[in-house]
């Protein structure tokens, strides 16, 4: 095929992808959009920070180069509004998201703050190669995630 008939042909399926993107989500309700949207975010945060904490425990080998780029990658991820995923009436459905999001808002955003807080640290940290600081401000990163487990994560499923 040549260049010009492939790029003809990317651009047709980039078109109809386009066009097709909102019948992909048509399907979810109103409050189904802001669970996918956590949902996801939460995930990424898990990619990211996971081969860190695996790292840190020596369970997976260190390599300088991946721990800065996840950093970075979280760093990024915490610059998406993740409270645009838990607005009012989000909490029904398929959920590990307690109503106690909702009835202490405040205290949520603010641990939520926190760990923005200390993903950017943690991305200042990756960059030096000092294993040390690294590992404190990786314990310190996953103090400030899993603040919110107990008291607005479920262990299973609700509803």
């Amino acid at each position: 095929m040549s260049n010009s008939l492939r790029n003809y042909a990317l651009a047709i399926v980039a078109l109809a992808g386009l066009a097709l993107s909102p019948l992909a989500i048509s399907h979810l309700d109103e409050d189904e959009l802001p669970q996918s949207y956590r949902q996801s975010w939460f995930a990424m945060l898990a990619a990211n920070f996971g081969p860190m904490v695996a790292m840190v425990k020596k369970e997976i080998p260190w390599d300088e180069r991946q721990m800065a780029g996840y950093a970075d990658q979280l760093t990024a991820l915490t610059t998406l509004d993740i409270l645009r995923g838990f607005k009012d009436g989000s909490d029904k459905g398929t959920t590990r998201a307690k109503p106690e999001i909702w009835e202490t808002k405040a205290d949520f955003e603010g641990k939520m703050k926190d760990l923005k807080n200390e993903v950017a640290k943690l991305q200042t940290v990756a960059n030096t190669n000092d294993r040390k600081a690294i590992a404190q401000q990786v314990v310190a990163t996953g103090e400030a995630c899993g603040a919110c487990h107990d008291d607005y994560k479920a262990k299973n499923y609700l509803y």
